[in-house]
């Protein structure tokens, strides 16, 4: 007998209220459909900026040769890129996303760039991680933990696989400080899904993109999560004055 739809089971896609377990075939069908776009969306949608908190990201994880990384909703592959050149040959690093067409466009960029030997790809679930105890010297989630479905379970997870004295970095649109907060709104809803349509012909996705970026936990709660899954030394760092955030918190 199928169990009774409870208001505990719901979980959010944008502003909708979904049943939880169909939130990810959701999510799932967003990023299919903007796959072969995503890179020049990005691009556009940030006017490059995405870049830069990306680099930062890659100063402040502090890899060294021998390493070994997680970097999880890889998706096409920057981040793992520019840490596979960190870790050296005696490092991995892994390229992990629960989407196969991302995937399949981040395989297809790393080996234009040449990238191997140091470096393979694992389609996972962030939230049931199928790698053991203790592994990563570092996990990397960039602009995908707000598509998670229940992300205390992702958060934990990731915990359970970092090394003692391992950094997990979780890069992500985050709450803007009150003088931008009106223009950013504007930028979000009315430009960002008409950028979408005429790129990826998807209005949707990133009307999708907007609203769940409004619904992901802010900067202080994020923080809160990450100590409750049992992270220490947690801190954030706002960038783009609050639009994004770096959070950063440890395994001691």
């Amino acid at each position: 007998m199928a169990k009774p739809q409870q208001p505990d089971d719901t979980t959010h896609f944008g502003y909708q209220s979904v049943p939880a377990e169909e939130k990810a075939d959701r999510v799932r069908d967003v990023f299919d459909s903007v796959a072969s776009r995503y890179d020049i969306m990005n691009d556009l949608m940030s006017a490059g900026l995405h870049r830069l908190w990306k680099r930062y990201t890659v100063d402040q994880a502090a890899l060294r040769p021998g390493n070994v990384v997680l970097d999880l909703a890889g998706g096409t592959g920057d981040l793992a890129r520019a840490f596979s050149g960190k870790v050296g040959k005696d490092g991995h690093v892994i390229l992990a996303d629960i989407n196969a067409a991302m995937l399949r466009q981040g395989r297809a960029r790393l080996i234009d760039a040449g990238v191997a030997g140091n470096l393979s790809i694992a389609q996972v679930d962030a939230e049931n991680l199928p790698f053991a105890d203790r592994t990563f010297d570092c996990i990397s989630i960039a602009f995908g933990l707000r598509n998670v479905t229940d992300k205390m379970a992702a958060l934990c997870s990731m915990y359970r696989i970092l090394k003692p004295g391992g950094k997990a970095m979780i890069l992500e649109f985050s709450e803007p400080n009150k003088a931008i907060k009106p223009a950013y709104d504007l930028y979000s809803f009315k430009v960002l899904p008409v950028l979408g349509q005429l790129i990826a012909r998807d209005a949707d996705s990133y009307q999708y993109l907007a609203e769940s970026i409004r619904m992901h936990p802010d900067q202080e709660t994020l923080k809160g999560m990450m100590e409750e899954a049992g992270f220490e030394r947690c801190r954030y760092d706002n960038l783009a004055a609050g639009i994004v955030a770096l959070h950063i918190g440890y395994r001691i």
